[in-house]
């Protein structure tokens, strides 16, 4: 007999990008209708380098919630080499960033102002290992000479190994991990090193975005790699490995910016998320090890307790309906298609 209901700990969201001004207004109530924490990512322009800027920026998040979502934005800085590590430490010690984000220099939006040189904030990282203070990772290099689809295993090689054998206190976690050699480079590490996984890599492959015709709206960084890799993802995310856990990389762009002769990377994922990753998990038979994936296995890596509160994710007979587009003032932002329907719908679980 299948399963039509799961009653779990309300979700997180480890990796969110909200934007600002119009479009962070028009996208948040998205994120905050079904997570109750999310990691704010810090790639503004300018972007959140300093506490203060941090304190601002959560300040228009909490704005732009409605007043009946219960949901904390969980803010962090944005790395850059002249990011001072008195500033980190005080930000930490003060409970409002959780964590530090590295951008390579060019790896993605706005990362312009991201890291050339590692040795350069050699000094912020020491800090950081010493206070027990996350350093999230684009794990990708920039350079020219590497192939696309080979920049995260470069990274793992080049980056990511070196600074974890010169810091192996370091708390490091590999954002949105996306090919086999990444998944088994967490698997084979310690307790240091954590992976998040999109939703969007566990559904499609590079196929998805090239064949048929170019498909903007599925083109991402990094980029959705052969089907070998995803199936990897997938059998990391539903495994319930401690060590895998959701962030959505949910980053809306105008379709303007996306139907582009240079189009953006990302994919808005957050109106639907929930929806599709069940049945991901349904597709696997693992919807026992969902719970993990969006609702403990994050809060276990960064020390927080679990969500309170919890959801009820019940199965219905004609697929849920999910808008095309969401508006805003900029223009349409495109939300996920996922390809196949969707008969999971989310509410609030309250006690009998």
């Amino acid at each position: 007999m299948s399963t039509t209901e799961i009653i779990i700990t309300r979700p997180d969201d480890w990796h969110l990008h909200l934007r600002d001004g119009s479009m962070l207004k028009a996208v948040a109530p998205s994120s905050s209708a079904d997570f109750g924490r999310a990691i704010i990512m810090p790639n503004l322009v300018p972007p959140i380098t300093t506490p203060e800027q941090a304190v601002l920026y959560r300040q228009r998040i909490m704005d732009a919630i409605p007043e009946n979502h219960d949901f904390e934005p969980l803010m962090t800085l944005y790395l850059t080499e002249s990011t001072n590590p008195d500033d980190v430490s005080r930000g930490a010690s003060s409970g409002l960033i959780k964590a530090v984000k590295l951008y390579p220099a060019g790896a993605t939006t706005n990362s312009d102002s991201g890291v050339r040189n590692m040795d350069v904030v050699m000094p912020v990282l020491e800090k950081m290992a010493k206070i027990g203070l996350p350093l999230l990772v684009h794990g990708e290099v920039t350079d020219e000479d590497v192939d696309i689809f080979d920049r995260e295993a470069v990274f793992i090689d080049t980056v990511l190994e070196p600074l974890r054998s010169h810091l192996p206190e370091l708390r490091i976690v590999m954002e949105h991990v996306t090919t086999v050699t990444g998944v088994e480079y967490v698997m084979a590490s310690d307790n240091n090193l954590a992976a998040t996984i999109t939703t969007h890599h566990l559904i499609i492959n590079r196929n998805t975005i090239l064949a048929g015709g170019i498909k903007p709206h599925y083109y991402c960084l990094p980029v959705a790699k052969r089907e070998k890799h995803r199936l990897a993802l997938r059998t990391a995310a539903t495994s319930g490995n401690s060590r895998f856990f959701l962030g959505t990389d949910s980053a809306p762009h105008c379709d303007g910016t996306k139907l582009s002769t240079c189009g953006c990377a990302g994919i808005f994922t957050s109106p639907n998320t929930l929806g599709c990753l069940t049945t991901v998990f349904e597709q696997e038979n693992a919807l026992g090890n969902l719970e993990a994936f969006v609702s403990l296995n994050g809060p276990e890596f960064y020390r927080f307790p679990p969500n309170s509160s919890k959801i009820r994710l019940f199965k219905t007979k004609v697929p849920v309906l999910f808008p095309d587009k969401i508006n805003t003032q900029e223009g349409p932002v495109t939300v996920f298609d996922p390809m196949f329907p969707i008969h999971w719908q989310v509410t609030p679980h309250t006690e009998d």
